[in-house]
């Protein structure tokens, strides 16, 4: 059994981790912001990657961060495409 977890795999994870959210939820996670330390973090390693700077523990660090972001943001796109009535 592979570990690797494909493209098409994560699009139907997030699809119905989606379909979870009802209205509210998605209004909280838009309105969702980081702690200021956190996003002070983002911004010093954003600096420091740009400077071509970052150490391997930094990059990796640096990647999670970019990935949870690119997660959050696709489920609550995928969350507030299924809530909104479709135009026929």
């Amino acid at each position: 059994m592979s570990d690797v977890v494909t493209p098409a795999a994560l699009d139907r994870f997030l699809d119905q981790m989606s379909a979870c959210l009802d209205d509210e939820s998605l209004r909280r996670m838009s309105e969702l912001q980081l702690d200021e330390s956190v996003q002070a973090r983002i911004d010093l390693l954003a600096d420091r990657a740009n400077e071509g700077l970052l150490t391997p523990e930094e990059r990796s660090e640096y990647e999670a961060f970019i990935n949870a972001s690119d997660l959050f943001t696709t489920l609550q796109l995928k969350a507030e495409r299924k809530s909104k009535p479709n135009p026929e």
